[in-house]
Formats: C-alpha cells, sequence, structure tokens
C-alpha cells in the first residue's frame, strides 16, 4: 500500500504521543512526558455543558463558531488586555492544533518559510511542512536563558519567509518574554512584512510577570494571528476547543478550510467553553496556582541532582533540564530513565535541533508522584 500513500506523509513523524507500550510494561510508571493536565475539567464547565446538551446544543452549529462564545472571547479579551476585538475577528475552531494547521493552511504557498524558535513545539514542523512550506529553525540557546537574539534571527530571513512561529510562554522550554523581545519580534515582522502568528495557550501559567499577548502591542495586531485555547488555561485538554484572532480576510479563508475538514467545532465544547470563560478568574486562583507550585517544587530538585542543568522556569507547567553532563544523548537518557527509574519523559531532541542534550518533564502529576519521581532519578548514577 505504500505507493499509494502522498511522499509527504511517508516520512511524517507526527509529534509527541502517548507511549502506551510504556505502560503495559510498568506497573509503578511515572508519565511526565505528555502535557495533559490530570485535573479533571472544573465541575461548573460540566455540568453547563450537560445542561445545554439536554437543551438540544447536539447539532450542527455555526461554522464561524457559537456566536454566544465568540462574543464572550471578544468580551473576555478586552476584560483582561483592554483591546476591542470585533466578532468577523475571531474563528472557533476544534482545538489550537487544528488552529495552527488552518492559518499554515492559509497563509502558505509551495516553498514559502516559516520561521520557528529551536526548541519549538514539536507539532509546528509537520503542521508548516503538511501546509507545502519549509520549517526554518532560529536557534536559542539555554546558557543565554533561550533569549531571541536578533543577529540570529536577522540571519534566518529570506526573500520566501512569510511568517513567524512565536509562542509565549513556551513548551517546552519554560521561558516567558517580556515586552523587549515582542517589539524585537513586531520591529523585525514590519521591516520585513512578515505575519506574526502567536501561540498563546499557556497565558495563564505565568510566574513573574502578567501576560502580554503580542497583538497589543502598538500597531502589531493587523499582522498578528493570535491562537488559543482552552486545553490548558482552562484543563480542557480533552473538550478540544480554541480560537484564532486574525484579520477577517484570514479568518474567512481559515473558514472555508475548516468547512472541508470539520466544518465546525464541537457544539457542546463550544458551550463548555463559554462557562469556563465566565469562571475564568475563580479556575486561575483554583488550579493555575496548583501546577505553579509543582513546577517550583520540580525544578528545585532538578537543581539538587547533579547530572542536571536547568534555566529558571518562567512559565507554562514544563521543564526543561539539560542532561550534556551525562555524556548520554537525549534519547539514550530517556531509555536510561525509562528501563532504569520507569519514568517516562520526552527526547528534547523532538523539539528541534537545540533541543537534544536536554529532555521536556511535563508537571503533569501531583507533587506526591514528583517526589517520587525525582527520588528515583537522584539514585541514577552517569
Amino acid at each position: 500500500m505504500e505507493r499509494f500513500i502522498a511522499k509527504r506523509f511517508r516520512s511524517f513523524g507526527g509529534g509527541l504521543s502517548l507511549d502506551t507500550a510504556a505502560l503495559a510494561r510498568y506497573t509503578d510508571l511515572i508519565d511526565l512526558s505528555i502535557g495533559d493536565t490530570d485535573i479533571v475539567t472544573d465541575e461548573r464547565i460540566i455540568d453547563a455543558a450537560f445542561r445545554d446538551a439536554k437543551a438540544g446544543y447536539t447539532h450542527y452549529g455555526d461554522p464561524h463558531g457559537d456566536p454566544e462564545l465568540i462574543d464572550t472571547c471578544c468580551r473576555a479579551w478586552e476584560e483582561d488586555f483592554a483591546q476591542h476585538i470585533e466578532p468577523e475577528r475571531v474563528l472557533v475552531t476544534a482545538s489550537s492544533c487544528l488552529g495552527m494547521s488552518l492559518v499554515m493552511l492559509a497563509i502558505l504557498d509551495p516553498g514559502d518559510e516559516v520561521l520557528v524558535f529551536s526548541p519549538y513545539f514539536s507539532m509546528y514542523k509537520e503542521q508548516i511542512e503538511l501546509a507545502g512550506g519549509v520549517c526554518v529553525e532560529v536557534p536559542t540557546y539555554a546558557d543565554e536563558g533561550f533569549e531571541i537574539e536578533k543577529e540570529r534571527l536577522e540571519a534566518a530571513i529570506s526573500e520566501r519567509t512569510k511568517a513567524m512561529i512565536f509562542n509565549n510562554p513556551t513548551n517546552p522550554t519554560a521561558m516567558a518574554y517580556g515586552k523587549d523581545t515582542m517589539q524585537l519580534l513586531a520591529d523585525t515582522a514590519a521591516a520585513h512584512d512578515l505575519l506574526i502568528v502567536a501561540d498563546e495557550i499557556y497565558t495563564s501559567y505565568m510566574f513573574s510577570e502578567p501576560f502580554m499577548p503580542m497583538r497589543t502591542l502598538p500597531g502589531a495586531a493587523g499582522r498578528t494571528v493570535t491562537l488559543n485555547s482552552f486545553s490548558k488555561n482552562y484543563l480542557m485538554t480533552g473538550w478540544r476547543v480554541g480560537a484564532v484572532i486574525a484579520e477577517p480576510e484570514l479568518i474567512s479563508t481559515m473558514q472555508r478550510i475548516n468547512g472541508a475538514l470539520i466544518y465546525t467545532a464541537p457544539s457542546i465544547s463550544q458551550r463548555a467553553a463559554i462557562q469556563a470563560l465566565h469562571d475564568r478568574k475563580s479556575i486561575r486562583e483554583r488550579y493555575i496556582k496548583e501546577y505553579r507550585e509543582r513546577v517550583l517544587y520540580a525544578a528545585e530538585r532538578i537543581r539538587s541532582i547533579p547530572y542536571f542543568e536547568i534555566c529558571e522556569p518562567r512559565g507554562t507547567f514544563y521543564l526543561f533540564p539539560s542532561i550534556r553532563r551525562t555524556g548520554l544523548g537525549s534519547a539514550q537518557f530517556c531509555a536510561e530513565l525509562l528501563n532504569k527509574a520507569h519514568i517516562l519523559a520526552a527526547d528534547g531532541a523532538a523539539f528541534g535541533e537545540t533541543g537534544e542534550g536536554h529532555i521536556r518533564i511535563a508537571c503533569t502529576v501531583g507533587t506526591d508522584k514528583l517526589r517520587e519521581a525525582f527520588n528515583r532519578m537522584e539514585k541514577l548514577k552517569f
């Protein structure tokens, strides 16, 4: 059957996935590899979805998105960030992963280049390439605090560059970038006539300063596409619902593509998202604090283990320690960690060229499980 498979799919990596074989092999496995929130979605959100399902919200909805959800998104954005958003600039999507794919399909012609800051979320490369584009890595390094350096950014731009993807705060590195970095990107995009695709799905997980959206910078909104998700901020990973904010012309194109793929996001999930936005402040206070405490605890334990090195985490619920002191590559280290300590972590090389020499740890288990995981890690010798 291979000859029937499109060539672009034959070497398709497909991003990160759960290692089900490892789960079956070890009954005491601790999984720190996948960024799926372990806390069940808030009961108020579940109850609202159940109520609206019983009320008849079980049919196809508006392909643009539930009008009430779009209005609620616009109102919440204005309340949180003091920027007005018109409904025609919002498209509801079945997850931000689909949203990113829709953006790439809408903007890329074959051979167009998209800049990503490495280490980067592993699916970006596939999303770019499946749309016919070329993924161009702009390296950042742990010993520089994963800062985005102007000269390296400029050197990566060519006449085929069309956009850059900017994830803030960042999966996998746990970095959060401030206004100076954002202004650098906005100025560069304006100077080279580029689009900024702002992946902003961890906005509640900021540790040292409030989150600032890219599109709120003066003059940036017109060339910024913003991806939001309910998965992480509202612990709704399984509901598969997100939103894209962009100029109406791009939203219209994305909606046409979306119509050919799934027509519209799940109606019940959209109703749940309305309730999530209504309760967003209490949800942040109740749940996000828990993940922050886990990250800070895990970072402290990592610093005490001689074969690890780590930058101070600034956001998300991930950590991206270096394992170079072990002398092992990332894949080999992950294999040792699994076989000797029964712990799953993500191979840093999956996140781009500068991810090699690192592993990603997702703090999506409770503190007791994290304590057990690091107790096991402390016993390993390299």
